[in-house]
């Protein structure tokens, strides 16, 4: 009798989510609309999507195409995998789409993000957030702060075993933090670490707000980074003394771009929050690259120490040497193509709109799929190939289909101050130190780029 009772209770609860389904499914077919499926109400598939990642979407294009729907992150979305399409998304923005980013990260990063923004108040942000992370900047300011930066960071790993992983996001988090704030130490550089690391956890996540939820713990970690930085920001006016960081800048009468207090800490934590991920990723998986490939350390070796010699040993790296750093660059691009740290960016449709022969509904998010161009033959030869020298040739840096930085009006405005901090810290890195592996590193891709029990290396000088 328990036996039967228990079977049809099993029945019943299949049965439940059999109709659920069902449910769903209806809910969302629409005429016009690709095809696809839906998954669970409120869910969708997004555990299915942040588990298997790209096996999820190549799976999707193998049943329905390049082009089809699904329910993730939160939201009814659009999945375009197709390169042509891709390209027309991001580079129309004004004809009905804008950025799209999942509630959670909007959530946490701020309603006046660059990323949540569009039209005249995208151009303001983008245009304030050039002033400060552009190549004028870069030049007369934020090199050299990187250079002190990076010599610092990078002084004490002769005859260590050290988890390159965390040693590369400290050093993303704690360069961003002095650049903007001039803070490198003290309680307040404590506070600091410990809650953008605990925001970060939360921009990834559905926004469910119950008790130790990544997003309950990302949106309190933001609320104590916004009072921070409101009492730094008033002790800043109130003393009247401005400091030569991002944060005095944007104070300033010198500053055209007139922020409220609320947009000024957006401004900060977009800078804190989008160097981070591209940053430590790139230099982490730069070190792997260059552990496993002889030949491109050798080159990118003798590119520094040509650049060394012609200087005292502590001259800083300037702008001069930084645009010659050609192998350097190439490798960059190189390490960001094959990791993948961004696999695609999302848009939302502002009204019903036609998108390759489909009819998409307001509110609905598109999300532009960019991880497979990377390894697309006919752009890449041997695409799965670490190869540098492949980015010599300046044209493929801007054929129609490089994504590596966003693109259109949304192409990351920090894109060089990214490569400069990668850069510097190569610099020092190959040519005071060699490294080995220690046990062996496992590498996760999606949806984030990480080694889940570290990245160990044992380090000695050169």
């Amino acid at each position: 009798m328990a036996l039967a009772i228990v079977i049809l209770a099993l029945f019943l609860l299949l049965c439940f989510c059999a109709a659920l389904f069902q449910w769903n499914e209806v809910r969302y077919r629409k005429n016009g609309l690709p095809p696809g499926t839906m998954g669970w109400p409120v869910f969708g598939e997004t555990s299915e999507f942040l588990k298997q990642g790209p096996n999820f979407m190549n799976s999707k294009r193998a049943r329905y195409g390049s082009f089809f729907k699904s329910h993730i992150l939160g939201s009814p979305t659009v999945i375009s995998m197709d390169p042509e399409v891709n390209r027309y998304i991001l580079m129309n923005e004004s004809k009905g789409l804008v950025a799209g980013y999942p509630q959670s990260m909007l959530d946490i990063l701020g309603t006046c993000n660059i990323a949540a923004v569009h039209g005249d108040a995208h151009k303001l942000m983008r245009g304030a957030l050039l002033a400060i992370v552009g190549p004028t900047m870069i030049k007369d300011r934020l090199l050299l702060q990187v250079d002190e930066f990076m010599r610092s960071h990078l002084r004490n790993w002769d005859s260590q075993i050290i988890d390159i992983q965390e040693k590369t996001k400290q050093m993303a988090f704690w360069t961003s933090l002095k650049q903007t704030t001039s803070i490198v130490s003290g309680p307040l550089w404590e506070s600091f670490t410990i809650e953008f690391f605990k925001l970060v956890l939360g921009t990834f996540s559905l926004p469910i707000d119950l008790p130790g939820t990544n997003y309950r713990i990302g949106v309190q970690a933001r609320n104590n980074i916004v009072k921070l930085l409101k009492k730094l920001i008033s002790e800043r006016v109130n003393s009247k003394i401005q400091k030569d960081d991002m944060l005095g800048y944007l104070l300033s009468e010198e500053n055209k771009y007139k922020l409220n207090e609320e947009q000024i800490i957006d401004q900060i934590i977009t800078v804190f929050y989008s160097g981070y991920e591209t940053v430590s990723t790139t230099s982490m998986m730069a070190v792997k690259f260059l552990h496993d490939h002889p030949k491109v350390l050798q080159q990118l070796r003798e590119e520094h120490i040509a650049l060394r010699e012609k200087k005292n040993p502590e001259d800083p790296i300037d702008w001069d040497d930084f645009k010659a750093m050609d192998f350097t660059r190439a490798v960059i691009f190189e390490t960001s193509r094959l990791a993948t740290v961004v696999n695609g960016v999302l848009r939302k449709t502002t009204k019903d709109l036609e998108v390759n022969g489909f009819l998409i509904p307001k509110g609905w998010r598109i999300y532009v799929y960019t991880r497979e161009i990377n390894y697309d033959p006919f752009l890449y030869s041997e695409p799965f190939t670490f190869n540098p020298w492949r980015w010599l040739d300046k044209n493929l840096e801007s054929h129609n289909y490089f994504f590596l930085f966003g693109g259109g009006t949304r192409l990351c405005p920090g894109k060089e101050l990214g490569i400069a901090e990668v850069s510097t810290f190569l610099h020092y890195f190959v040519t005071k130190y060699r490294w080995e592996e220690v046990g062996g590193c496992k590498l996760l891709k999606f949806p984030r780029v990480k080694a889940p029990n570290g990245f160990h290396i044992r380090v000695s000088s050169y």
